[in-house]
């Protein structure tokens, strides 16, 4: 039997009332994180965060729709099909959904250190956000 697995995203576990599908988990990956999130247009709801603690980098893409990569020095990134953001541990960012919303695909790891997996995105793990 063939060691790989293939999944749609429609039929993957969410968790943050939906918006983040739990890739990873999904698919038995554990060297590396992997997530996709879904914003609605315009949103703003995507918090200002960073991995100075875990030591995490991460990778931007976007799948469908549009917006911004924001750093807290101001800078800005387009997130558009076929650019790729790579952003350090360290740097404080959020996204910003454009007005068709926003699909992206996130990636990260530590370098130097196996893979840790948040404990949100494990399977069954509580919707922090379910009511």
């Amino acid at each position: 039997m063939a060691d790989a697995t293939c999944k749609r995203l429609d039929e993957m576990e969410a968790t943050f009332r939906g918006s983040m599908r739990k890739v990873r988990a999904e698919l038995g990956l554990t060297s590396f994180g992997v997530q996709t999130i879904d914003l609605p247009p315009d949103s703003t709801v995507h918090p200002w965060h960073d991995h100075a603690e875990d030591g995490q980098e991460e990778m931007y893409i976007a799948l469908e729709g549009g917006g911004v990569l924001e750093l807290e020095s101001g800078e800005r990134f387009p997130l558009e099909r076929d650019s790729l953001i790579r952003v350090a541990p360290a740097e404080r960012r959020r996204v910003l959904a454009g007005p068709d919303g926003l699909r992206m695909l996130v990636v990260g790891g530590t370098p130097g250190r196996a893979y840790e997996p948040w404990h949100r995105t494990v399977l069954g793990a509580p919707d922090p956000m379910a009511g």
